[in-house]
């Protein structure tokens, strides 16, 4: 595979998707798990969600809508570094969406018996008493709720949604949605005042049955409002007069991942897919942005800048779903969908600049635009987000930007959901830790990654890093400049069997061979025909050599395997991840291959009592008068306990055959990586499974991000200093 180098000045590195220094950059300041709102002898296990979110105009409450538990929750952020947990309300429904105006919040609730029977509500609660002090009756589903500028008035979305199992889960589904506004007094909302406006026999597509998704009001009162299913947008007056209307439209995308294949190959093509936009928000009074997530038909993977008589003035085409793809970020899983799956926008005034954020749901990210010329935006950041970015509020007078990302992902064991704050500072930007801006492919198309398991250092300083089988099409070797900021991928090899890409591989850890190529350990599963081994990999890539287990270790293997290779003179060392049959309780193997005489032996390692789940080890590495080990729990965010380093002397690393007693090696505690795990303001990542030292000492640490699959999708790559 032929990789081109690019040369990027300023302008072309952000509009590839890197960063470059600024003076003023957004970072990740605090991330709240939000089962902290839930009370004492409340069901931890339940899942939690925060969706759409708001702040109080001092900004220093926020309140957010979390639908399986039925309630508003909301966080004391006055210092938003540290927020602090207020409490849920309980509300009489599934909250959909919530504004804020002066000390009250008005809070979208549906209670929809049936598709067929939709009803909701408008739920006003007292920030400070917490109680509903008024009600209005909407006569359908809600779904997105807005607020014009001076909180006189608030516009309602009444979607009705389809029965996505009925029909194909196809529009059009009755009855239909509508628009719904209802202009306010003395903080109150006045059901007498309330109108709604016909949508029908506007679209092209299902004109009977408009789904309205979502709602915002600009400066002159003007309600913008996108049918997303229908892909199409009307405009409304306050009085509810259609101003105008048009079809969303659609484009054709070329170099795009299309096929969920296991490997990222932004090759195939898109033609005339539909926009079928999520969010919409005014920027000024004349244009307006549109998230085009899709539903049914499409989905352009981008962002849409409209004026409001329909033009479009600017396409982001895949230009933010390439940015995403260079920081390890892009959803293998969904290719065949839609995508980054751009689902939420908001916009705000930072610092002068007039700023856009796009969140990408399936990707957890958040791009950050310089909309001062709306034709033309430019890309400043990507913000790594919790996972499923849903909704944001912008917080201008304290440079602040809040995100909700709903996915709790407790039944499968990952991390909790979470509200995140960000900070505009005077500060380098400190995410993305890792990017491929720099190299293509021959038709312009990014270098994608993810899934890094396991690093080994050149004596040259430079880095290389294997993917595991999450990428089961595309096995490959990345090399990585870390001496930049981010540090950078210069080169990937794709490891082959026979010239094709090499099948049946978990590749968990790499090591150098002295004569320009690699040795691999690849973790087994044997229920699925993945044999435990360790390969012998050319300088171009192609396996040169397979070397299986011996019985002695097969009787006893079970699927947590080899999860790092070192090499020490002629001796492989081979980290197991945790206990095979036959080992003591709380020890796993170091096994070791003499390269010379094809003897096994090993040693036993002792690891951690875990607190919950379990402990293993991810990683070996040899350095000096030492061997370095990761040991790590399979916990994430508040819940993690174990992710540390630690040395064996190499003096004790000495082998005893298989099958008998192996001696226990002793363990020194190097470093605790806890604190740098969340030193960028996230939570805890459970995946610590790299680590390299270069000949100077100096360790770097890598996360995998299981290919952005049930996760956030952030891979951490950061130096500890010197072992």
């Amino acid at each position: 595979m032929t990789y081109r180098l690019i040369c990027l000045t300023s302008a072309a590195a952000l509009a590839a998707g890197g960063t470059f220094a600024q003076d003023m950059n957004f970072n990740r300041i605090a991330s709240f798990p939000v089962v902290e709102n839930m009370a004492e002898g409340d069901d931890i296990t339940r899942e939690t969600s925060p969706e759409i979110i708001a702040a109080t105009a001092d900004g220093m409450t926020l309140a957010y809508t979390d639908s399986p538990l039925g309630v508003l929750g909301m966080i004391d952020i006055t210092d938003p570094a540290s927020p602090a947990p207020l409490g849920n309300v309980a509300l009489d429904g599934e909250p959909t969406s919530v504004v804020i105006v002066g000390a009250r919040a008005y809070v979208g609730v549906n209670t929809s018996e049936s598709y067929t029977a939709p009803s909701g509500h408008l739920a006003v609660i007292d920030i400070e008493t917490r109680a509903e002090v008024g009600r209005c009756d909407l006569g359908g589903q809600p779904d997105s709720v807005a607020i014009n500028g001076n909180g006189s008035f608030i516009a309602v979305a009444i979607e009705n949604e389809r029965d996505e199992y009925l029909g194909d889960g196809r529009v059009g589904q009755m009855p239909a949605g509508t628009l719904a506004m209802i202009d306010l007094a003395e903080n109150t909302a006045q059901c007498d005042t309330y109108r709604t406006t016909d949508l029908t026999g506007l679209a092209d597509v299902a004109p009977e049955d408009p789904e309205p998704e979502f709602v915002d009001i600009n400066g002159q009162d003007e309600v913008v409002v996108t049918l997303q299913e229908n892909n199409h947008i009307v405009v409304v007056s306050r009085a509810g007069a259609i101003l105008n209307h048009f079809s969303a439209g659609a484009v054709d995308l070329e170099n795009v991942d299309t096929a969920e294949e296991r490997a990222l190959t932004f090759d195939g093509t898109l033609t005339a897919v539909v926009r079928e936009p999520d969010a919409v928000k005014w920027i000024g009074d004349d244009h307006f942005v549109t998230a085009n997530e899709g539903d049914m038909d499409g989905g352009s993977r981008g962002f849409t800048i409209f004026r409001q008589d329909g033009t479009v003035v600017y396409e982001s085409n895949l230009g933010f779903e390439y940015a995403v793809a260079q920081i390890g970020h892009y959803p293998e899983r969904r290719s065949g969908n839609k995508g980054v799956e751009p689902e939420s926008v908001t916009a705000g005034t930072f610092g002068g600049t007039p700023m856009l954020f796009v969140g990408a749901e399936r990707s957890s990210v958040v791009g950050v635009y310089d909309i001062t010329d709306p034709t033309k935006p430019k890309l400043r950041q990507l913000l790594p987000s919790g996972v499923g970015p849903e909704g944001y509020v912008t917080i201008p007078e304290r440079n602040l930007l809040v995100s909700a990302n709903e996915a709790d992902l407790i039944e499968d064991g990952g991390a909790r959901a979470h509200v995140m704050v960000f900070e505009y500072q005077a500060a380098p930007a400190s995410y993305p830790h890792l990017t491929s801006v720099g190299i293509e492919h021959e038709n312009g198309a990014p270098v994608g990654w993810g899934a890094i398991s396991g690093m080994v250092a050149d004596a040259d300083g430079m880095i290389y890093a294997v993917n595991d089988s999450f990428y089961a099409l595309q096995p490959s070797i990345f090399k990585i400049d870390p001496s930049r900021t981010p540090a950078r991928i210069v080169d990937v090899t794709r490891v082959t069997r026979g010239g094709f890409p090499a099948q049946k591989l978990d590749m968990e850890g790499i090591a150098l061979d002295g004569n320009g190529g690699f040795w691999i350990a690849s973790e087994g599963r044997t229920d699925r025909v993945v044999p435990h081994a360790i390969y012998h990999v050319g300088a171009n890539g192609e396996i040169k050599d397979e070397i299986g287990l011996p019985p002695k270790l097969m009787a006893v293997e079970r699927r947590f395997g080899f999860e790092g290779i070192t090499k020490v003179g002629n001796t492989l060392w081979m980290a197991v991840q945790r206990e095979w049959k036959d080992d003591p309780e709380n020890h796993v193997k170091l096994v070791a291959y003499n390269l010379e005489t094809e003897e096994w032996g090993a040693v036993h390692f002792p690891k951690a009592d875990p607190e919950t789940g379990w402990v293993g080890l991810s990683e070996i590495v040899a350095h000096g008068d030492h061997i370095y080990v990761v040991e790590r729990d399979n916990q994430h965010d508040f819940r993690a306990a174990t992710k540390k380093i630690y040395r064996i002397p190499a003096a004790e690393m000495r082998p005893a055959p298989l099958g008998g007693p192996l001696p226990v090696v002793s363990k020194e505690l190097v470093r605790d990586l806890l604190p740098d795990l969340t030193s960028t303001g996230g939570y805890v990542l459970d995946k610590v499974e790299g680590l390299a030292i270069q000949a100077d000492g100096t360790a770097w640490v890598s996360t995998d991000n299981d290919g952005v699959d049930d996760h956030s999708g952030e891979t951490m790559f950061f130096s500890v200093g010197k072992m």
